[in-house]
């Protein structure tokens, strides 16, 4: 009896971790299989072709494949138009003729792909409308008129099922990305603030940084793919751009304290600041996870009012360190790297405060609609 209930555990977990990867999986056959019936219905020239575009336009979230469809068909268009008419301008009966025509064709729209990726499957449509006579015995005209018809139905069909079949909104996906940064950046602060204490290996924050980097650079793709969902959808929704600049300013944050804490305070005045620093991290990283709690369940977000606590019993200390005389015994370097903490520390609760409120821009009324 255990074996068959952890092994149904394991699908359930499996299916609640890819949820997302299993809609596309499922949207992805659907636009195959729906294009395939469409071309063999209209009669497509090239049903491969339909049924390719419909797959690739078909992407893991609708503002993804709103630019995927965009980007392909103007593409398919462009490349459509010029490769056709130098097709017909230019004359080409000899082997010789045909491969200069193909370099006519070919350069100025790889170069247009290289300066636009919207253009990136210009080449590739040359390429077809240029070879394809050889095959269905079409005129280059009828043969770019072909092309572009079925880049427009595989287009058109894979973006309907992208927006009407277990549709995956890149909003909700923005959403989910902001709440592992937040509970990233928790992580971040309690393992950087370790470095004054001497606790903290020096090599692993280029790790710690490069991560969060890589994450907000990811999510900056998403958010765009989101804007573009608020056309297709006519959506309301608060956009995301005050939440990432916060976020951004966080990571600065993180940034100015991950360079203070390459080395530890000196012994002077480390024993003295260790508990609130302590402190202060802890309510830090605290805020932060719960932040990212209230991101996912777009609910009231927390308040900052025990990291500014902690903040306040922080600056206590430095003040009677300052009233012993105590700076005055420390090296230019110390010196500096301690004003940067603080300063760090401040720079921290301003930005708590706008995190707050950017958060409860995304939280769902009392009543749980979401107008």
């Amino acid at each position: 009896m255990n074996r068959p209930t952890n092994l149904w555990r394991k699908i359930k977990a499996f299916i609640h971790n890819r949820r997302v990867e299993l809609r596309l999986c499922v949207r992805v056959t659907a636009a195959a299989m729906l294009t395939y019936v469409a071309a063999m219905f209209l009669h497509a020239p090239q049903v491969l072709w339909t049924v390719l575009t419909a797959v690739i336009v078909t992407q893991l979230s609708v503002g993804r494949s709103l630019k995927a469809t965009f980007d392909y068909f103007i593409g398919t268009l462009g490349g459509a138009i010029y490769s056709a008419a130098i097709a017909t301008l230019v004359p080409h009966q000899s082997e010789v003729a045909f491969l200069m025509v193909l370099a006519f064709a070919l350069g100025p729209l790889a170069l247009l792909a290289a300066l636009n990726s919207s253009f990136s499957v210009a080449p590739f449509t040359a390429i077809m409308v240029l070879l394809a006579p050889a095959i269905t015995h079409a005129g280059p005209i009828e043969s770019a008129i072909y092309r572009v018809f079925e880049v427009a139905l595989g287009g058109m069909i894979g973006l309907a099922v992208s927006l009407f079949i277990l549709p995956a909104r890149a909003h909700g996906l923005a959403i989910e990305r902001i709440a592992d940064i937040l509970d990233d950046f928790a992580v971040a602060l309690r393992q950087l603030v370790r470095g004054f204490a001497g606790e903290l290996d020096l090599a692993a924050i280029p790790g710690i940084q490069m991560g969060i980097g890589r994450a907000f650079a990811s999510l900056e793709t998403i958010v765009s793919e989101a804007n573009r969902e608020r056309i297709a959808y006519f959506s309301a929704e608060p956009e995301f751009r005050a939440l990432l600049r916060t976020l951004l300013r966080l990571r600065h944050d993180l940034i100015i304290i991950g360079r203070t804490a390459v080395d530890p305070l000196p012994d002077i005045v480390r024993k003295r600041l260790a508990e609130s620093v302590a402190a202060a991290s802890a309510a830090g990283a605290e805020f932060l996870n719960q932040s990212a709690a209230a991101v996912r369940d777009r609910v009231t977000p927390p308040s900052p009012g025990a990291y500014e606590t902690a903040l306040r019993g922080y600056e206590s200390v430095i003040a009677a360190i300052r009233r012993d005389g105590l700076t005055r015994e420390l090296s230019v370097d110390a010196l500096e790297r301690l004003f940067a903490l603080g300063f760090a520390f401040d720079q921290l609760q301003q930005n708590f405060r706008d995190l707050e409120r950017n958060i409860g821009e995304f939280a769902k009324p009392p009543d749980g609609s979401n107008d």
